[in-house]
C-alpha cells in the first residue's frame, strides 16, 4: 500500500484541467480533477453511460444543465449526476485550484 494524499501534486502551471485517474475497475472509475480557471466550451456537453458523483474538496466551480438550473458547488458540496443528464462545468474559480474527486458507477441492475 502507498500512501497519497490528495492535495499532493498539484502543478503550479494549469493551462489545462488536469484529471489523475485514482483506481478503476468494471463498475467503479475514481477521478480526481483539478480546475484553474477551466469549463467546458459552450455547446459541449458531458453525456455519459455511467452516473457521476462528483464532490468539491477545494474551490469552487458551476455545473450548467441542459435542462436544469445551474449548481453552484463550493468547498464540501457534492452532487449525483446520474447517467446520461447532459451537463458542463461553467466556472471555476480563475485564480486558485479547484479540486474535484468524482466517481463514475454503474448502477446496480441497469446495463449501459
Amino acid at each position: 500500500m502507498k500512501l497519497t494524499n490528495i492535495f499532493a501534486s498539484i502543478p503550479s502551471n494549469l493551462d489545462d484541467e488536469q484529471i489523475d485517474l485514482l483506481a478503476q475497475n468494471e463498475n467503479v472509475r475514481i477521478e480526481r480533477i483539478i480546475s484553474k480557471g477551466h469549463n467546458t466550451p459552450a455547446g459541449d456537453w458531458y453525456d455519459q453511460e455511467k452516473d457521476e458523483w462528483v464532490i468539491v474538496l477545494k474551490g469552487a466551480a458551476i455545473l450548467a444543465f441542459e435542462n436544469a438550473e445551474d449548481v453552484r458547488l463550493e468547498s464540501g458540496d457534492y452532487l449525483n449526476i446520474p447517467a446520461h443528464t447532459r451537463h458542463r462545468v461553467k466556472w471555476t474559480q480563475p485564480d486558485s485550484e479547484t479540486v474535484w474527486l468524482a466517481i463514475h458507477y454503474q448502477r446496480q441492475g441497469v446495463s449501459e
